[in-house]
């Protein structure tokens, strides 16, 4: 199983700003901070804000932030949603055919595979991935702050 990288960015960008609540954040500085192409900041940001994970804010000192408390960013459903192909192989899809479907256990397994997979990311929340806040926060070069009413 692999996460392709607008999922693995969908959940840097989230977060990027679970550790930086004080103030919107624009999608140029997540583009910067991560080496990545502000367009793909852009179609992430956007998903993410019909999801309501993310805010936008508009005008004069604008930008994005959460749309909810990162707490309640469910790290199962963000990675449900942003990834477009969760069949392992082609006989998961609905019109996949196997020669030896009827008696294949394979399939089975990698199902239970795939519901644990995802039962254990259902345990966890953006608020579990930025625990180490001032850790991170020095990492991505954002200021400290006291402001925790997103964690």
């Amino acid at each position: 199983m692999r996460l392709t990288s607008y999922t693995d960015f969908t959940l840097r960008t989230l977060m990027y700003l679970a550790v930086n609540p004080d103030r919107p954040t624009t999608i140029a500085e997540i583009a910067r901070t991560y080496g990545i192409s502000e367009t793909h900041v852009m179609k992430i940001v956007h998903q993410s804000g019909i999801a309501g994970d993310i805010e936008t804010i508009r005008g004069k000192g604008g930008g994005i932030r959460l749309g909810r408390p990162a707490a309640a960013i469910n790290l199962g459903a963000v990675i449900r949603r942003t990834e477009p192909d969760l069949d392992l192989v082609a006989c998961f899809a609905p019109q996949g055919h196997c020669a030896i479907g009827p008696a294949c256990v394979l399939q089975s397994v990698l199902h239970d595979a795939l519901a644990a997979f995802l039962a254990v990311l259902d345990q966890y929340s953006l608020a579990d991935l930025v625990a180490p806040r001032g850790s991170l926060a020095g990492l991505l070069g954002i200021p400290a702050s006291a402001d925790s009413r997103f964690l």
